[in-house]
C-alpha cells in the first residue's frame, strides 16, 4: 500500500522523477537561465546611501522583534521597489522553525497575495517539502532575499539587495534556523557572495550568518526544466541527512 506521501507526490505530478534509482543514466546538466545579479547597473533608480546611513539603518533593524520587523518592511522606502509593488512579502511560516527556505523575490502572484511561493511554483515547493515529510508552516519558514516584487519580475539590482539584506539577516537571527535551503541561482549567489553556478555549489555544505546552508534549484526553474527535478530531490535528501546530523537548536 502506498504511503500518504507517495499519493501526494503522485497528485502533484512529481513521480517518478523524485525517486532516486541506483545506476540511473546521468541526467542532462542544465543551469538556470536567469542571469546572476551583478554590480549596480547603469541607470539604476535606487538613490545613493552613505555608509554611515546604511550602518545606522542596519543597526536599527538588528534591534527589532518580529512585530517591529513586519511593520518596518511594510513601511520601507529605502529603494524604489515599494512604489511599484502591491504589497511587501516578508515571509510566512513558523517563526521558530528549524528549516528556513530562501528564494529570490516575490513574483506577480506573491505580490498579489502577500505570501512567498504561491501559484504553480508554490504547489511544486509544497510537493517537494512533502517528499521529505515537511509542510509549509510547520517547522518551516519561507522567505525571499527581496521583500518587494521587482517590476516585470526582472532581476533585483545590487543596490536593492543591499538595502533589503538587513531584513533577511534579522529574520535569520530571530528564527534561529538549524538549516537554510537556498533556492535558485540568484538567492544562492547572493547569500554566499559568489557568482559560482548552482552545479558547482550543490552537494556541499555552506554557511550564511553562521547557519549551515544547502543550495538547490528554484521551483519555478524546475517547472521549465523537468529533468533537474531528480537533482533537486538529491539536494533535499542531502538536506534531510544534514539536518539529522545537526545538534539541537541553541
Amino acid at each position: 500500500m502506498r504511503s500518504r506521501r507517495e499519493l501526494f507526490l503522485e497528485e502533484m505530478g512529481l513521480t517518478p522523477l523524485w525517486r532516486l534509482r541506483t545506476g540511473a543514466a546521468q541526467l542532462r546538466t542544465e543551469e538556470e537561465q536567469i542571469p546572476a545579479a551583478r554590480a549596480t547597473r547603469a541607470g539604476s533608480a535606487v538613490p545613493a546611501m552613505t555608509a554611515d546611513g546604511a550602518d545606522d539603518r542596519a543597526a536599527r533593524v538588528a534591534r527589532m522583534d518580529f512585530t517591529e520587523l513586519k511593520a518596518a518592511v511594510a513601511a520601507c522606502t529605502a529603494c524604489g521597489l515599494r512604489k511599484t509593488c502591491t504589497q511587501t512579502v516578508l515571509g510566512v511560516g513558523d517563526e521558530q522553525a528549524d528549516w528556513l527556505l530562501v528564494g529570490e523575490a516575490p513574483g506577480a502572484e506573491e505580490d498579489a497575495r502577500g505570501e512567498p511561493f504561491v501559484g504553480q511554483a508554490g504547489k511544486l515547493l509544497d510537493g517537494m517539502l512533502a517528499g521529505i515529510d515537511l509542510n509549509r508552516g510547520t517547522n518551516v519558514y519561507i522567505a525571499n532575499v527581496l521583500k518587494c516584487r521587482p517590476p516585470g519580475n526582472r532581476n533585483p539590482e545590487h543596490a536593492e539587495v543591499e538595502r533589503c539584506s538587513p531584513f533577511l539577516v534579522r529574520q535569520v537571527e530571530l528564527i534561529r534556523p538549524r538549516l537554510i535551503l537556498a533556492m535558485g541561482r540568484f538567492a544562492c549567489q547572493t547569500l554566499l557572495g559568489t557568482e559560482a553556478s548552482i552545479a558547482s555549489l550543490r552537494s556541499r555544505l555552506h554557511r550564511y550568518q553562521g547557519v549551515p546552508l544547502i543550495v538547490t534549484y528554484h521551483p519555478a526553474y524546475l517547472l521549465r526544466n523537468l529533468p533537474d527535478k531528480a537533482k533537486a530531490w538529491e539536494d533535499l535528501c542531502f538536506a534531510r541527512r544534514t539536518m539529522a546530523g545537526l545538534g539541537p537548536k541553541v
